[in-house]
């Protein structure tokens, strides 16, 4: 049977059939290349329109919470912005948010139930299970919904809303276009991030947030479209809001090293500070489930308490972004800052546990620099001397609030210093958001964005590491297949018996000839199908297609060849135009295990011990050689 199985390394090189000659290799890659460019410029195309579309959506959502907002509180039909904290309805105040939470409930019953909730969490269970697909009803009953739901006074931001209806629109264009699951993700995270610097103008935070949340790549295809949306948010909202920042402060002062570690300090309370936000949140939602009504009638009695909170605390009421900017002023008095802190929590917490619809960013904001000012306070209190700035006390706690209960780490840092401008906060920021970073990650399994997609059995990607496929070559694997090379003249029979004696595991394999010309591949199926006449050549058999790789080529390449293929081998040529072995899937999944292997074993490559008796010998073969002399 010596004849059934060539091995390839016996000659120079086996010659490749025209059909696989290195010119239209090269041919095909480039017209692969060139039709992958010419995608990724049309997605981008389509993310810049989605980007656009959404910083109009944003401006009608504001003018629409403003007019909510006034019809509710103060019986006028006006779009200009007015506090509900300055109402003088009395008792009536609590009313007003259950009827928001009857109104949410009824478009959440009749219309979507995905209109529940701050949206992030949503958009990344869609993206992960239903290859970002997203009903088109959501495009307009979000934002609807939203500001109904703060406009009657709902302690939420329009971040969260427009965020989820930006994701719902990039996803409804890719659904209207043949496109692919991962090119509809990109769109979907083009208009939810375009949604938030369109709110915020902050384009570089945005970018982050896709990174962090939504796309789980950093990659061109999808870095590229992302940032043109964010580009074309933050123009949107040069123009449709204001060219300055959106939390004006003071102007703040490089800190000193002992302020910075202070900082940091406050940023590693606020970290536990997270956890227990987290932890509230996701307790009174799930004591909302255990209320033996329909869930319909959740956010107009969750609407109920929150009015109750904001007859004694009118500030909790509504998007309050005006209390942002009095926080980071560092003018509010204490007490007020602890009321704020504390209210805001507590009405944010039942009327997102309720289930109704808004946005997390906010209050996470709110209560983070409530909570930050504070604790500056009492370190000043304390310390009278540390350097500290109230302001900057305020910024770094918000920041760090952020960053732990959302583990958005770079978004946290970049975010506070595009919507404050405010440079020299830079350091105290990441010291601040590493510490609350880092409680969170040690102390806390999900966190506010995905705890809720957890508990029904989703994963979320927590690390964004390279490909160890795409950084191997084929050439660097590949291994001697004696049994993986048949003759094409040899027989059906003879292949059986042969197969049977050597090789009783591998599906496909490379056909030669007798001059050594590759002829195409064939399964083992097709040798073993049921009336096949036993004398057939195997040569009459062989099918011939692109299936092989060069030895420059990555083993991504290769992965992708095979599975696009179906074939578990490939031939690989030289660097000219020869064959010179085959790579088996199973030397790939053997250089993927070493890999895995080699990250999670610790090895001491420098051993001191060693390097201080190779000293010693040294030092006697010197004194030896100084006492011959």
């Amino acid at each position: 049977m010596s004849s059934i199985g060539i091995n390839p390394s016996e000659s120079n090189g086996i010659p490749v059939s025209p059909t696989l000659s290195e010119q239209e290799n090269n041919e095909n890659g480039h017209k692969k290349s060139f039709v992958q460019k010419t995608r990724l410029l049309c997605i981008s195309g389509l993310a810049i329109v989605v980007a656009a579309a959404v910083c109009f959506i944003a401006r009608f959502l504001v003018w629409l919470i403003n007019i909510v907002t006034n019809i509710s509180f103060y019986g006028t039909i006006s779009a200009s912005f007015h506090s509900p904290s300055a109402n003088h309805l009395g008792l009536w105040v609590i009313v007003i948010p259950a009827i928001g939470g009857v109104i949410v409930g009824l478009m959440a019953l009749y219309g979507s139930a995905a209109i529940r909730g701050h949206g992030i969490p949503e958009a990344m269970e869609q993206i992960l299970t239903n290859k970002s697909r997203i009903k088109p009803s959501i495009t307009f009953l979000k934002p609807i919904s939203s500001a109904i739901a703060i406009g009657t006074g709902g302690p939420f931001g329009a971040e969260g809303p427009i965020i989820a209806t930006g994701g719902a629109l990039g996803s409804t264009i890719g659904q209207l276009f043949k496109i692919t699951s991962n090119e509809r993700k990109v769109l979907l995270a083009a208009g939810a991030t375009a949604g938030m610097a369109a709110i915020f103008g902050t384009p570089i935070a945005g970018v982050f947030l896709a990174i962090e949340l939504l796309l789980f790549e950093f990659s061109p295809k999808a870095i590229l479209p992302v940032a043109l949306a964010c580009i074309t948010g933050a123009a949107g909202h040069h123009v449709l809001f204001d060219a300055g920042p959106v939390f004006p402060m003071p102007e703040l002062k490089s800190p000193s090293n002992t302020a910075l570690a202070i900082y940091s300090c406050i940023g590693l309370v606020t970290g536990f500070l997270s956890l227990g936000l987290t932890k509230i949140v996701y307790f009174v939602e799930d004591s909302f489930e255990k209320l033996p009504v329909h869930w319909m009638w959740w956010p107009a009695i969750g609407g109920s308490i929150v009015g109750v909170i904001g007859y004694f605390a009118p500030h909790t009421l509504g998007v309050g972004y005006d209390n942002i900017i009095n926080v980071l002023s560092g003018t509010l008095a204490i007490a007020v800052v602890v009321r704020l802190c504390f209210f805001k929590l507590l009405s944010w917490a039942i009327a997102l546990g309720s289930g109704t619809s808004g946005g997390t960013l906010a209050p996470l904001l709110t209560i983070g620099g409530a909570g930050g000012a504070v604790l500056g306070a009492i370190i000043l209190k304390l310390f009278p001397n540390s350097g500290i700035n109230l302001s900057m006390a305020a910024l770094v706690g918000m920041s760090a609030m952020f960053a732990g209960a959302s583990r958005a780490y770079l978004t946290s840092i970049t975010f506070a210093m595009e919507a404050t401008m405010q440079s020299h906060a830079l350091l105290p920021l990441l010291g601040a958001c590493t510490a609350s970073y880092l409680v969170s990650f040690f102390l806390m399994e999900n966190t506010i964005m995905t705890e809720k997609i957890a508990r029904r059995g989703v994963f979320t990607p927590d690390s964004f590491e390279a490909d160890p496929l795409s950084k191997l070559t084929v050439e660097q694997v590949i291994a001697a297949h004696d049994t993986l090379v048949l003759s094409a003249e040899s027989t059906v029979k003879d292949a059986k018996e042969w197969l049977k004696a050597n090789n009783d595991k591998a599906h496909d394999f490379v056909v030669l000839n007798n001059d050594g010309d590759y002829t195409g591949m064939v399964s083992r199926n097709d040798i073993f199908i049921k009336g096949l006449n036993p004398d057939t050549r195997l040569g009459e058999m062989t099918t011939q297609g692109h299936s092989v790789v060069r030895g420059t080529d990555t083993l991504r390449q290769a992965v992708e060849l095979m599975a696009a293929e179906s074939v578990e081998i490939l031939p690989v040529l030289s660097a000219g135009v020869k064959i010179y072995g085959v790579l088996s899937y199973r030397d790939i999944l053997s250089v993927y295990k070493e890999r895995q292997e080699e990250n999670e074993h610790a090895h001491v490559h420098i051993s001191l011990k060693r390097q201080r008796l190779k000293m010693l010998i040294k030092g006697r073969k010197l004194v030896q050689v100084d006492g011959k002399e």
